[in-house]
């Protein structure tokens, strides 16, 4: 399997379409066994959940991530995980150990993709959507 965390550098980006990159890690067994970075090819409504789904990902990670773009990864048959923050290393470690604990997402805004297209919509203090997947995994311990 693999997963896709949406990073900035060495963090989890608090927003996946806006990520500078996004890391992907394979994993076999419950262990990370290779990872590699690809940078964010653009944001716009429905795109990277169609890029993501063509390099083989079957989760995502992110800090935020709004409902209209949950559904469509959803609808690739990628399961989301949001409201996760810290240092790659330590979410894909606790990910892997099955002991992730996210909050809400970071991400705040209407469900309305072209609303989503305005700048500014997202605010890591201002919380919409209230999914808490403390302990949730992408199905690697399944």
């Amino acid at each position: 399997m693999k997963i896709a965390l949406a990073t900035d550098g060495a963090m989890i980006s608090p927003h996946f379409g806006h990520c500078s990159e996004f890391t992907i890690v394979t994993v076999e067994d419950g262990k990370a066994i290779g990872t590699e970075r690809v940078d964010n090819p653009e944001h716009q409504p429905g795109f990277l959940p169609e890029y993501l789904s063509r390099l083989g990902v079957s989760c995502i990670i992110a800090g935020g991530m709004g409902p209209r773009a949950q559904e469509w990864f959803a609808s690739k048959g990628i399961q989301t995980v949001v409201g996760a923050s810290g240092s790659v290393t330590e979410v894909l470690q606790s990910h892997l150990a099955g002991s992730l604990e996210v909050g809400e997402s970071a991400c705040d805004h209407p469900d309305s993709a072209e609303a989503h297209e305005g700048h500014g919509s997202c605010n890591r203090g201002n919380h919409s959507n209230h999914n808490d997947h403390r302990g949730h995994s992408c199905g690697h311990g399944r």
